[in-house]
């Protein structure tokens, strides 16, 4: 079913939107990206590299959907300022230098959409309005560190693949992620 931009509430993330978040994401990974990792990938992913980055909402870059007449987030999304490239809070890399936007490109973040809304192209909504936003602040480029269930669309919408990196899990695992570009905005 196809998306009208009338049909959804995309605001920015707030901080009493953080535990509805949290549910959010970890259903979208629970339930879209089992093709693509296994449960031991998922549990390891689960809260790290794959969670919500409270410093988003502090900056008032992170978004999310609301379908009509409800109040539960059904997709979420941002970009960032900063050098951190993916992971949530609990992730063991954290790069919160600013960016310039003359020089670098904006760092798309963790986008995730309900299994019970997927294929409606809610992931499309997110990120058009993610680069939008970004655009307004003055960026022209993107990059992202995509799951391995993202990158079809991530190629759709022009990102080209450019490194693949095994992100180290604290239970002993690898999570594959696509580093990804898109340049010529």
């Amino acid at each position: 079913m196809p998306h009208s931009d009338v049909d959804w509430c995309i605001r920015i993330a707030r901080e009493d939107d953080i535990p509805a978040l949290h549910a959010l994401i970890e259903a979208s990974v629970r339930g879209l990206q089992a093709n693509d990792y296994t449960p031991a990938q998922i549990e390891g992913a689960i809260g790290t590299v794959l969670g919500l980055d409270t410093q988003l909402i502090r900056d008032q870059t992170y978004f999310l959907v609301e379908a009509p007449g409800q109040t539960t987030p059904v997709a979420c999304g941002g970009w960032s300022k900063r050098k951190t490239l993916f992971g949530s809070d609990g992730a063991s890399i954290r790069e919160p230098e600013l960016l310039n936007p003359a020089t670098d490109a904006a760092k798309v973040r963790a986008i995730f959409v309900h299994p019970g809304f997927a294929r409606r192209g809610l992931g499309t909504l997110i990120l058009a309005h993610v680069e939008a936003a970004a655009q307004t602040a003055g960026f022209r480029r993107f990059e992202m560190g995509s799951t391995l269930t993202g990158v079809p669309l991530y190629r759709l919408k022009g990102y080209v693949e450019v490194e693949r990196i095994a992100v180290p899990l604290t239970n002993g695992e690898t999570l594959p992620v696509v580093r990804m570009v898109k340049a010529g905005l």
